[in-house]
């Protein structure tokens, strides 16, 4: 599996397909579309804001990085269904830190919603440690942090 900035109007397209596939199983807990399903895929892979973890021609994982002074966001992560299981996630998270230790970052921040339960019991295993949880547009956030050494 290797990891590569998505480019062009193909990958945008499977980037959502694979967002949608990754997020639609959280509608019925939340209550409507998660934010990730809502996101203008051909915007952020136009920015380069957008990595994929491809096997081949295939497209596993989707990683979307926001920088900041003091940290880089972890905005999306999506693994496809049927490649869960595979360490696709944990790859693109230590592609994260990579990136933040490239830009002379000292930490990786991201959130969840809590009705992702899954998420909230596997960042804290990706040394992750969560700081605050609040409410923002209507959604139910859980806010974690990891120090890079």
């Amino acid at each position: 599996m290797d990891i590569r900035p998505a480019h062009g109007s193909d990958d945008a397209a499977r980037v959502r397909r694979l967002v949608d596939d990754a997020f639609t199983l959280y509608i019925p807990r939340i209550g409507c579309r998660p934010m990730p399903m809502e996101a203008d895929y051909d915007a952020l892979v136009a920015a380069g804001r957008c990595w994929v973890a491809v096997d081949g021609d295939d497209i596993l994982g989707v990683l979307h990085l926001e920088t900041s002074a003091d940290h880089l966001e972890v905005v999306t992560i999506a693994v496809a269904p049927a490649a869960q299981g595979r360490g696709v996630g944990g790859q693109l998270l230590a592609f994260a830190d990579e990136r933040a230790r490239s830009l002379g970052l000292p930490e990786v921040r991201l959130c969840t919603n809590e009705a992702m339960t899954e998420n909230i019991a596997y960042y804290p295993r990706r040394g992750f440690r969560e700081v605050g949880r609040s409410t923002e547009h209507g959604f139910r956030r859980v806010f974690f942090v990891k120090p890079l050494p």
